[in-house]
């Protein structure tokens, strides 16, 4: 015999069961998206500092055998590499600085939220990436 009223108890609880459910894929397919562009924005800026690296000051390394940076070579390679990119949908700013010791890129992005951008001021979650290289002897 059923009690009166507990009819459609489990009715709602599938309906907040179902609720909840797709709150929780809405915000891990958003937390998703954020790593994934973080990720191609690391690559990118790994990528850019090793370039910005490869610029050594070679008439310095030919006359007493050290290997420095040429600064001004090493921010137009770092920053010809980001140009180069196929995936600069997320890429909002991007910073180099180089020395005679180390080429530092800074990346800047945005990815834009669904369902967490409900709740979100802005909508969407800025990234930033730090890479920094120096260049090495061989061997």
């Amino acid at each position: 015999m059923r009690a009166r009223g507990a009819g459609g108890t489990i009715t709602l609880w599938l309906l907040g069961l179902c609720l909840l459910l797709f709150a929780l894929g809405g915000i891990s397919l958003d937390l998703w998206r954020a790593f994934s562009e973080r990720r191609s924005l690391a690559a990118t800026a790994d990528a850019a500092a090793l370039a910005g690296a490869s610029a050594i000051d070679e008439a310095q390394y030919r006359s007493t055998g050290t290997v420095v940076l040429d600064p001004a070579l090493a921010e137009t390679r770092a920053r010809e590499h980001v140009a180069r990119q196929f995936d600069l949908r997320s890429l909002r700013g991007i910073a180099v600085h180089a020395d005679q010791e180390a080429v530092t890129v800074v990346v800047r992005g945005s990815v834009g939220l669904t369902l967490l951008g409900l709740v979100a001021p802005r909508g969407d979650l800025d990234v930033q990436v730090t890479a920094t290289a120096t260049p090495r002897r061989s061997g």
